[in-house]
C-alpha cells in the first residue's frame, strides 16, 4: 500500500473530476454482491451506476511467489501467454475482439496475484466475460509462440530493468534483504531464468494454479448483479473444479545483523535505499503485530505522505540540504513479509552515506520526540479523501475489491482500514518508530554512479509489450 502515490492520483481525480447531471441524479455505488460458483470460482459485483460501462476483471491468487527457484518470471510470462489463443482463438485474436466490442484489455502479474481486466460497454459485458473465461479455461499455444513471446519478455526486462539503474538496485535490494521469502526473486525473472524457461514450464504453471477455486471475477459498472452472476455461470460455470495444491509458509528467518550492497550502474546520481523488516496486516482485528503494520503507514504518511512532509522539509530545503528527492514507504499488505522502506538522492556536493544518515535521524526524531496531533490528523483527513475520490473510478474500484480478495481481506476492507488507521494514536506512532529501526532489521542498497557509455544506442520499445 503506498499511502502517498495514492492520494496523490486521488486528490488530482477529485480536482479534475466534474460529474455530469445524468451521473448527479442517480445512485453512486450499491453494496458489494458475492457467490461462489458451483465449482469454486468467487464472483464479486458492485454496481456503479454514473456511466454506462463496466469493468469485468480475472484474479488469479498466484505470482510470482509461487514460483520455483530456475523457474523465476514463469507467472509473468504466462500472463503474456493467455493472449496467445485457445482452441477457438487466435493469437492477438483476444484483444482485438475486446476492441471490436468498444473496450479496451491488459492484464499485470505481481508477487502476490495476477489479474486481468476488461472495460467494455455495460451492454457488452457478457461478451468480454465469455471472451476471458475462455483463454481461462482453454488456453493453447505452440512452442513456437511461445519462444517468440519469451524474447518480449527478455526485451521487456532488458528496458525495464537491466538500462535502469534503479530497477537494478531494488532488484539487488530485494535479493539480499529477503533469504528464504519469495519476494527475494524478481517477478519479471532473472534473465538466467528466462534464457532457460521453457514452454512447458507455463503450461505446468497454467495447470496447477489456473482453477476456478484459486480465481475470482470482478465486475463493477452499470450492471445488476443477478444478472451478472448469471452471465458468470454461464461463462465459467462449465471451467472443471480442480483441487489447489498445498503452498509451502516458507517463512522468513530472523535477520541477525545490518546488510549492504553497493551497486554500480550507469548513471547521474547516487541513491541509497533502506529496508526495514515489518510487520505484514494479517487482519483488519486489533493484534500487536497489525496494530503495529497500522502505526508503521501512519509513520511512513506523516515522513512523506503529502506535499512538505517532514523528510522533504528536512532533507530537500535550504542551503544546507542533503537530497534532492526522498521517499518513505511502508508495504502493509501481502501474501509474504513486508518491509519499510526509506529512500534518497544525494544533493550535489552531499553523499549517500550523508542521506542515510539524515534518514535515519528523522526516525530516530520521531522516537523520541513523537509526531504532533495535527500531523495526524491532516494525513488521516486524506486518506479519507483518497477513500472517497477512489470511487470516482470504476476501474479503481475493481482494483480494489480484487486486491482485497487476493490477500484475503474482507470486501469492505477499504473502509474498514480507514477506520483502523483512524484510530492509531501518536503514542502508537512513536513506539513504532522506536521499536522498527534497528541495525539488524536493516539492509542498506547504494547506487554508485558510474560514467554512461557514450556509444551506447537507446533501445527501441519491442513490439508486442503488454505493459
Amino acid at each position: 500500500m503506498r499511502i502517498k502515490k495514492t492520494l496523490g492520483a486521488a486528490l488530482l481525480a477529485g480536482a479534475a473530476f466534474s460529474a455530469p447531471t445524468w451521473a448527479q441524479q442517480t445512485p453512486a455505488t450499491a453494496p458489494i454482491s458475492q457467490t461462489t460458483l458451483d465449482n469454486g470460482l468467487t464472483v464479486i459485483v458492485k454496481p456503479d451506476r454514473r456511466a454506462p460501462t463496466a469493468v469485468h476483471m480475472l484474479w488469479l491468487r498466484v505470482g510470482s511467489m509461487d514460483e520455483v527457484d530456475g523457474t523465476s518470471g514463469v507467472a509473468h510470462v504466462l500472463e503474456h501467454m493467455m493472449f496467445k489463443g485457445t482452441e477457438r482463438l487466435l493469437p492477438g485474436e483476444f484483444s482485438r475482439r475486446v476492441a471490436a466490442l468498444g473496450g479496451r484489455d491488459n492484464a499485470f502479474t505481481s508477487y502476490d496475484y495476477t489479474g486481468y481486466f476488461q472495460q467494455v460497454p455495460a451492454s457488452r459485458l457478457g461478451e468480454a466475460m465469455a471472451l476471458q473465461a475462455d483463454t481461462f479455461a482453454h488456453n493453447r499455444w505452440s512452442d513456437e509462440e511461445f519462444a517468440k513471446e519469451l524474447e518480449v519478455v527478455k526485451e521487456e526486462r532488458r528496458m525495464r530493468t537491466d538500462d535502469n539503474p534503479r530497477a537494478v538496485l531494488r532488484e539487488q535490494h530485494d535479493a539480499v534483504t529477503f533469504v528464504a521469502a519469495p519476494y527475494r526473486r524478481p517477478v519479471i525473472g532473472w534473465m538466467g531464468d528466462l534464457d532457460a524457461l521453457t514452454a512447458q514450464d507455463a503450461r505446468d504453471f497454467y495447470r496447477r494454479w489456473y482453477t476456478p477455486a484459486n480465481a475470482a471475477v470482478v465486475v463493477v459498472g452499470d450492471v445488476d448483479p443477478q444478472t451478472v452472476f448469471e452471465q458468470a455461470r454461464q461463462a465459467y460455470g462449465g471451467v472443471p473444479a480442480q483441487a489447489l495444491p498445498e503452498r509451502k509458509p516458507r517463512p522468513e528467518p530472523p535477520q541477525l545483523g545490518l546488510r549492504r550492497v553497493e551497486v554500480k550502474a550507469p548513471a547521474e546520481q547516487a541513491l541509497v535505499s533502506l529496508a526495514f523488516k515489518a510487520p505484514r496486516l494479517g487482519s483488519l482485528e486489533p493484534s500487536p503485530d497489525n496494530d503495529d503494520a497500522l502505526a508503521l503507514t501512519v509513520l511512513a504518511a506523516v515522513l512523506d505522505g503529502y506535499a512538505g512532509a517532514r523528510l522533504e522539509r528536512a532533507l530537500t530545503q535550504g542551503p544546507e540540504r542533503v537530497a534532492d528527492a526522498v521517499n518513505a514507504d511502508n508495504g502493509l499488505m501481502g501474501r509474504g513479509p513486508q518491509l519499510f522502506t526509506l529512500s534518497g538522492v544525494p544533493a550535489q556536493g552531499k553523499s549517500a552515506a550523508q542521506v542515510e544518515a539524515a534518514l535515519r535521524q528523522q526516525i530516530a526524531r520521531i522516537a523520541r520526540d513523537g509526531v504532533a496531533e495535527d500531523e495526524l490528523a491532516r494525513v488521516k483527513t486524506q486518506w479519507t479523501a483518497s477513500q472517497i475520490y477512489q470511487r470516482d473510478s470504476v476501474m479503481a474500484q475493481a482494483q480494489q475489491l480484487g486486491h482485497l480478495w487476493a490477500l484475503g481481506m474482507p470486501l469492505d476492507g477499504d473502509e474498514r482500514l480507514i477506520a483502523r488507521l483512524r484510530e492509531i494514536s501518536a503514542t502508537q506512532v512513536q513506539a513504532a518508530a522506536a521499536k522498527y529501526f534497528g541495525d539488524d532489521q536493516l539492509t542498506v542498497a547504494t547506487l554508485d554512479p558510474q560514467p554512461r557509455d557514450p556509444h551506447a544506442k537507446p533501445r527501441v520499445p519491442v513490439a508486442g509489450a503488454r505493459h
